[in-house]
C-alpha cells in the first residue's frame, strides 16, 4: 500500500514540474514577442530622432511637435533652437530641441 502511495506522489511531483517548464516557456515567449513588437521599434525610433536632432543646421526647415512650421535662425546650445515662424521676421521663438518633429534640409 505505502508503495503505491509513494508511486503516486511521484507522478504528480513529475507532472508539476512539468507544467512550471511549460508555464516559464509561455511567459519567455510572450515577453519576447512584446520586446520586438513594442520596445526595440519605440527604441529604433527615438536613435533615428536624436541622429535628426543632432544634424540640425541653421537654415533648415523644421515641423514642430505642433504642426507648425518654421526655419531655425539660431542654435543656442544643445537643448535649445530660436525659430522663425511664418513670414513675419518678427516672430522667433526659442523651443526646445526635442519638440520639433521633422527637418527638411537647405541647400
Amino acid at each position: 500500500m505505502s508503495n503505491a502511495i509513494i508511486s503516486a506522489l511521484g507522478t504528480s511531483a513529475g507532472a508539476s514540474t512539468g507544467s512550471m517548464i511549460y508555464m516559464v516557456v509561455i511567459w519567455v515567449v510572450i515577453i519576447g514577442v512584446f520586446y520586438f513588437m513594442a520596445i526595440r521599434p519605440q527604441k529604433k525610433q527615438q536613435k533615428d530622432h536624436d541622429l535628426l536632432i543632432n544634424e540640425l543646421k541653421v537654415g533648415d526647415s523644421i515641423v514642430t511637435s505642433s504642426g507648425f512650421y518654421g526655419v531655425v535662425i539660431q542654435i543656442v546650445d544643445d537643448n535649445v533652437v530660436v525659430v522663425e515662424f511664418g513670414n513675419n521676421k518678427n516672430c522667433r521663438i526659442p523651443m526646445k530641441k526635442a519638440n520639433i518633429a521633422e527637418v527638411e534640409k537647405s541647400e
